[in-house]
């Protein structure tokens, strides 16, 4: 158990089909990638994504949505190519190479950002060649699925070795921690890797009144709530371990109950942070959870395991811990939130991942792949 007064490593985050002459060919596209890094005019990125919110599946990818908000807030054109992965199924895949490749002709596109890697990002790279291709890789798509049914660790190692050959294609790569850049395969040669997490929307996320929170959702005014983000079903988040240590917690007396953050619409998903005491993260593996940064800019209290950035965004925090995942330690370090001010102070330390700033690191990231591409011909990179 680590109440991170301890400093930690510092993160490393980044400030910083035919060739011819027609408006869809590899020399135009060039020349546009080369003119918009040198005069600094809008940028025209095409977006393409197999996460985004749907009225059936308003929490998938959020975080996606969230920084297509925030590039377009800072004047960026940003068009998007949802793949529709979790409705259609596995075939969507098939042609979403060639949409996106068209799709990005159609809008004279200055590069193509790939906002997930896996099968999509792989297909993405190997169809767009005649301009710079940019990947974000967020967590499973490197890292797997190692809790899940036979299928699907089998359909996720498909998708990280996928994932290689994207990274390998990609003339930019983007990490949202330490431990996914640690996992890119080896042979990426000078391209720029950078550690940039998602943004924040700070108008959202903040405190709150929790008694009305709680009124609003039907919950005890005297219970210790404590919420578990488990959007996606998925596996690697442990439920049963997050179970076990609020079943801990009951057995040293305290009121505890656990919440599922499922299928929460993310507009009403403040609403749930503010009311809770604490927020309980178990997973296996992570990349940057946004829920951490977000529950740290409503000065609610975290309890999680050391994974993904997640120590990186405690170190300091007063009233936030860190344990190993065994049942009566997450206990432990809940009981003690559960005894202490009821508040923590972390807001201040999410000024930095405001959506508008982050949105500004990945417009310079753009830039610096467009420089970077418009001095080698042609633009993009082999197979």
């Amino acid at each position: 158990m680590s109440p991170l007064g301890i400093p930690g490593p510092r993160e490393a985050e980044s400030d910083g089909p035919q060739d011819g002459e027609g408006p869809g060919s590899s020399a135009a596209a060039h020349e546009r990638a080369s003119r918009g890094a040198e005069q600094g005019r809008r940028l025209r990125v095409l977006a393409v994504t197999n996460i985004y919110p749907t009225p059936e599946r308003p929490a998938l990818g959020t975080f996606v949505e969230q920084q297509i908000k925030g590039l377009r807030a800072i004047g960026l054109e940003v068009e998007v190519e949802f793949v529709d992965r979790a409705g259609r199924g596995m075939g969507v895949y098939r042609d979403a190479g060639a949409r996106a490749r068209r799709r990005a002709r159609e809008i004279g596109a200055d590069l193509v950002h790939v906002m997930y890697g896996g099968i999509l990002a792989d297909e993405v790279t190997r169809e767009v060649t005649d301009r710079p291709r940019l990947v974000s890789f967020c967590g499973s798509d490197l890292l797997g699925e190692l809790l899940s049914g036979w299928w699907r660790r089998v359909v996720s190692g498909l998708g990280v070795r996928a994932s290689h050959r994207a990274a390998r294609r990609a003339d930019g790569i983007i990490v949202k921690s330490r431990n996914l850049r640690d996992a890119l395969p080896t042979g990426l040669g000078t391209k720029p890797v950078v550690i940039l997490p998602n943004g924040v929307d700070l108008a959202r996320f903040s405190p709150l009144d929790r008694a009305t929170c709680r009124e609003s959702l039907g919950w005890s005014a005297s219970s210790f709530h404590v919420l578990f983000p488990f959007n996606t079903g998925d596996r690697r988040k442990r439920p049963w371990l997050a179970q076990a240590a609020i079943d801990r917690v009951r057995e040293r007396g305290v009121a505890a109950e656990l919440h599922p953050l499922r299928d929460v619409p993310h507009e009403r998903v403040p609403v749930w942070i503010n009311a809770c005491d604490a927020v309980l993260l178990t997973s296996l593996h992570e990349g940057s959870p946004n829920v951490v940064k977000e529950a740290l800019a409503c000065d609610v209290a975290v309890v999680s395991l050391d994974v993904g950035d997640v120590r990186e965004r405690l170190e300091g925090i007063a009233g936030c811990y860190l344990a190993t995942p065994d049942p009566g330690e997450l206990a432990g370090c809940l009981q003690r939130v559960h005894e202490g001010p009821g508040r923590v102070q972390a807001r201040a330390r999410m000024a930095d991942f405001s959506i508008d700033r982050v949105a500004a690191r990945l417009e310079r990231v753009y830039r610096d792949v467009l420089a970077r591409t418009a001095r080698r011909s042609p633009v993009g990179g082999g197979a």
